[in-house]
């Protein structure tokens, strides 16, 4: 009797689960300054889960359809990539910075001031987006000279590098758009805008690459075209969304303004991200100098790797970014504590999950690895920088928390000096020291990457302890000027 009376109580919950996850992935309102822990995390991670995965569609179909081009195509897609990680570091910075902003607002039940931070990220996106843009759409032949680029692979990518570098603005917006969503609790909206986006780029793709009926072949400038236009419909829905009420904020009426302090807040909390991003960036470029010299192989063995990983870190990912967003709400209702202890059951999930991925990679490597390539050599180096990368991986959850509950704060200093001692300091100094000197090869890298996240993690876990990001202060909201009082009546004579 008791076993019937636990499995139906079990069945229910499990019902109730399912049917807010159905909710969350439809758009629902829900309040996750009151809404069960557990359940929240779950709830914002889903949907932002799949928004990272859609981003990543995004490179792997375009690879798939130019590798057809030629080794031209794809090189000149590599080097413009890397200069677009510029624009990722400012996209990311300033959507970090929108989502602290916007949790923040929305947790003091203050929607006008949500309103203003997300109007204000906007037009500060808009701006970057323009300045650095506009010289890229007349010099790219010479940027992808400067990048080292031979004159074959200039001729075949400047008309792609001048597009995606020179509408770099739609990539902002999108980051922004999708920041100032997961601010607000819309994550499944986020997932949606690059589900269209997505769907119209690996439409277009084939059609503008190679032609089709009276649509001629545009070679590489047709993969850049298509993208272009999946991002740009992705921002116009963003904006449809966001100007129509779709989701918890409706940039409309008095507040739908622009506000000097609020871009410099802005501004001082994305600088910390974007440093985030690009030490972080930096080193890993670092990195692969140190295997180079290892051979193709070696180097093909370790991209492989890293690739792997980073799809195997989606959901990771997608957990520590529902910890930006609680901690933002909470701590914008006045509840420290459960902005917390949010963290700590983010960083237990997420651990929960890196462990499995731990005990795949230690199990299946070579399997995981036959996927993609056959190589003898290059396999070798792929399963051994798996297996050594995953020894670290039940730390590395808490690293991921720990900093996305800074970030959500509004504390964006603390995790920005993590990534320069932990990865600039130890982790690409220790690479080199233990791959050369030691004579450890290319499994020094792999061994110097999982000692310096391992002590990240530990670094963020004692920080965090500390409690000072709880009196973080964000920029005080300027609110909507009331409306001039009507003029008194003229005195009758």
């Amino acid at each position: 009797m008791m076993l019937a009376a636990g499995g139906a109580r079990i069945l229910r919950l499990a019902a109730t689960f399912w049917s807010e996850v159905r909710d969350s992935l439809r758009g629902k309102e829900l309040d996750f300054t009151t809404h069960p822990l557990s359940r929240a995390i779950w709830l914002l991670a889903i949907p932002m889960v799949l928004e990272m995965a859609m981003e990543s569609t995004f490179a792997i179909v375009d690879v798939f359809f130019v590798a057809r081009l030629g080794d031209d195509a794809v090189a000149a897609v590599g080097l413009t990539e890397a200069m677009l990680t510029i624009v990722y570091a400012l996209g990311f910075g300033f959507a970090m910075a929108a989502t602290a902003l916007v949790a923040r607002r929305i947790g003091e039940k203050n929607r006008d001031g949500a309103v203003r931070a997300a109007t204000s990220a906007l037009a500060l996106g808009l701006g970057a987006g323009l300045i650095v843009g506009l010289p890229c759409l007349f010099l790219a032949p010479q940027l992808l000279g400067l990048m080292g680029a031979s004159e074959s692979v200039i001729a075949e990518g400047s008309g792609y590098t001048r597009l995606i570098l020179g509408l770099n603005v739609i990539v902002m917006l999108l980051h922004l758009g999708n920041g100032i969503f997961r601010g607000a609790g819309d994550a499944a909206l986020a997932m949606r805008t690059l589900g269209l986006a997505n769907l119209i780029n690996i439409v277009l793709d084939p059609i503008l690459i190679f032609g089709w009926g009276p649509i001629p072949a545009m070679g590489l400038t047709g993969a850049a075209l298509a993208t272009c236009i999946g991002r740009s419909t992705g921002v116009v829905y963003q904006f449809w969304m966001l100007r129509n009420g779709r989701g918890r904020l409706t940039l409309k009426g008095p507040a739908f303004r622009v506000e000097p302090p609020i871009l410099k807040e802005i501004l001082r909390l994305s600088a910390g991200t974007i440093g985030q991003f690009l030490i972080a960036t930096t080193s890993w470029v670092f990195l692969m100098r140190v295997v180079a010299p290892f051979g193709a192989s070696a180097l093909a063995g370790y991209t492989i790797a890293i690739r792997i990983v980073v799809f195997a870190f989606l959901p990771a990912w997608g957990f520590s970014n529902a910890a930006a967003t609680l901690v933002g709400q909470n701590l914008g209702a006045g509840q420290p504590e459960r902005a917390e202890r949010a963290v700590w059951l983010t960083g237990l999930w997420t651990m929960c999950f890196l462990g499995a991925v731990t005990v795949a990679f230690l199990t299946l490597a070579p399997q995981i690895v036959a996927i993609f390539t056959t190589d003898p050599e290059t396999a070798a180096v792929a399963v051994a920088a798996l297996r050594t990368l995953s020894y670290g991986y039940v730390f590395y959850a808490w690293g991921m928390a720990t900093v996305q509950g800074f970030n959500g704060a509004g504390d964006t200093v603390t995790p920005t000096w993590m990534h320069f001692f932990c990865f600039w300091l130890l982790e690409v100094p220790l690479a080199w020291t233990l791959a050369i000197p030691l004579g450890m090869g290319p499994a020094g890298v792999f061994w110097s990457v999982c000692i310096a996240e391992s002590i990240f993690a530990v670094a963020g876990i004692a920080l965090f302890r500390r409690g000072t990001w709880k009196t973080v202060k964000v920029a005080a909201d300027v609110p909507t000027p009331p409306s001039a009082p009507p003029p008194p009546p003229a005195p009758l004579t």
